[in-house]
């Protein structure tokens, strides 16, 4: 399995509802995108303070780096950044193979 981690620092002014719609769009990925097995995502939640300014965070599981590397430049993935990436201030992205136990 492959994970792709992802963290976002929304722009100032982008609403709740903005942010949920953004997400929404990012979880309708999954069934439609071969490989694309789960996504999970969800605000920053702790008392640490390490987030460096990111508010959201995100992981989705692909079945292979295969999958993963054909997901990039998909067609519906390009529409989701369409959504996405204006509304962003920063993001970082980190991609990983879980290794066997």
């Amino acid at each position: 399995m492959t994970r792709h981690y992802g963290m976002f620092q929304f722009k100032e002014g982008i609403s709740e509802a903005e942010i949920e719609n953004c997400f929404a769009t990012m979880q309708d990925m999954v069934g439609k995108i071969p490989g694309l097995l789960e996504m999970e995502h969800g605000p920053y939640d702790s008392t640490e303070g390490l987030n460096d300014g990111f508010t959201h965070g995100f992981i989705m599981t692909f079945d292979s780096p295969e999958s993963r590397e054909a997901y990039l430049p998909h067609p519906i993935h390009e529409k989701v950044k369409d959504v996405v990436v204006p509304k962003l201030e920063r993001v970082v992205v980190f991609d990983f193979n879980v290794l066997p136990k």
